[in-house]
């Protein structure tokens, strides 16, 4: 696996590319430095504390790294980005974004890593997940590098995700923001709650339209709790159309609607601004 990266800043060192700008890990930035992952454009090794002149071109020569996923080769995704570190592609509802269980290839993963198997790669991590009855974008790093840096976007907020979700009732504020933190509910094994000592879970939302009896929103995330939005509008009363866990009334299909329409970000290699919706929900 192997890209250039230019420069942006004079006067920047290897070592401060990777450990400040980018965020890598001590153990991926070890297994570079050990591996001699890091070229000049004459293929010539760089001295990692030198300061570079805004321009230089770098080489990147990853070693060959392997997905722990078996792939699937018989399931076929909508991807709607990728280049040579990440793609984004379409889950449906009803599948699980990883195997649960050994055995089990039937997830989005697996179809992923079978993608990119047939495009000549090895290694496929998703980045945040979806649950099972959730529709819509995921986000899937392509060597281990950019799995490390777009884990550290995750967590500083700079990937943001809207969803969409069909809501029981009308909802009267035209927008607003949930912030209640969500822990395990103790009667139910897969269930969450608000709870005062859970986890700190803030909900943005935008109400799009009325229809008879339920509400359009347009949602975003500013933390990534398990089950957030799903629990979070369960609270405000407000559930889900279909998602029965959460009180929602119960759908024909038994599927409930909520889906991850968009996703944007400054690409961490090409500082593009980077925005992908998913135009088919």
């Amino acid at each position: 696996m192997s890209w250039n990266y230019e420069i942006k800043d004079d006067g920047i060192t290897v070592e401060e590319l990777l450990r400040t700008e980018w965020g890598l890990g001590k153990k991926v930035v070890h297994e570079l430095r050990m591996a001699k992952s890091v070229k000049n454009d004459k293929f010539q090794e760089v001295v990692w504390k030198e300061p570079l002149p805004k321009g230089t071109i770098l080489q990147f020569d990853l070693p060959k790294a392997d997905s722990p996923y078996e792939p699937n080769h018989d399931i076929e995704l909508p991807v709607l980005f990728e280049d040579e570190h990440f793609l984004i592609a379409r889950k449906p509802k009803g599948m699980n974004t990883h195997p649960n269980e050994i055995g089990q290839n039937d997830t989005f993963i697996n179809a992923i890593i079978g993608h990119i198997i047939r495009g000549g790669g090895s290694y496929g991590e998703h980045v945040h997940r979806l649950d099972q009855g959730t529709s819509g974008l995921l986000m899937v790093a392509k060597h281990p590098v950019a799995k490390n840096i777009l884990d550290r976007m995750l967590e500083q907020k700079q990937l943001v995700r809207d969803y969409e979700a069909v809501v029981n009732g009308k909802v009267h504020n035209k927008s607003g923001t949930i912030d209640f933190a969500i822990g395990r509910d103790r009667h139910h094994p897969t269930r969450r709650m608000v709870s005062p000592t859970g986890q700190s879970a803030v909900t943005h939302y935008k109400l799009l339209r009325h229809m008879e009896g339920k509400s359009l929103l347009q949602l975003s995330l500013e933390t990534g709790r398990t089950h957030q939005i799903r629990t979070h509008l369960s609270h405000i009363g407000h559930p889900i159309i279909g998602d029965e866990l959460y009180g929602g009334p119960s759908t024909q299909d038994g599927a409930y609607h909520l889906h991850a329409f968009r996703m944007s970000f400054i690409h961490p290699f090409t500082d593009e601004k980077i925005v992908v919706e998913d135009t088919a929900r």
